[in-house]
């Protein structure tokens, strides 16, 4: 069962991160013991790297029961526990964290790639359409191609 839930995480990791910036994480689907792991292994790594800072899109706790945040405390421990401080973004479900060992005081706007959404590296609505549109299109080409070659292998 571990085994299988640790490659959920890591598929869903991997999907909800395909398009963020280097210096941004986001742990949506994950669960909070997962979001440790996830995050202790990521300020490592990007401190090895010699990067200075991390944006942890953690969520607000909209999709957990009762609408109580889970994964942010356990984030601030990590965090708390590497002897590095983080602090709330202007959106409350991101965090900046200071790999330096600085105050972790996010810069007043990010690093540029805030959209409207408040997420870092986020699509902007246009884009999120545009890719909606493309993804509909690919799903009735292929029915359309299925139906095509069934179409043809009746003929033959």
């Amino acid at each position: 069962m571990k085994r299988w839930n640790k490659a959920a995480s890591d598929y869903i990791f991997r999907e909800e991160n395909a398009n963020q910036p280097g210096d941004t994480i986001d742990l949506h689907g994950q669960y909070a013991e997962e979001a440790e792991d996830i995050v202790e292994e990521a300020i490592r790594a990007r401190k090895a790297n010699g990067d200075t800072h991390l944006h942890i899109i953690v969520g607000k706790g909209n999709h957990s029961a009762g609408g109580v945040m889970k994964v942010r405390p356990r984030v601030e421990k990590v965090c708390q526990e590497l002897g590095l401080s983080c602090n709330q973004e202007h959106n409350a479900g991101v965090l900046y964290v200071d790999l330096t060992g600085g105050n972790g005081a996010p810069p007043q706007q990010s690093h540029g790639q805030h959209s409207s959404s408040g997420y870092p590296g986020q699509q902007q609505p246009q884009q999120q359409h545009q890719q909606q549109n493309n993804n509909e299109l690919e799903e009735i080409g292929g029915k359309l191609l299925k139906k095509l070659e069934k179409a043809c292998c009746i003929m033959m």
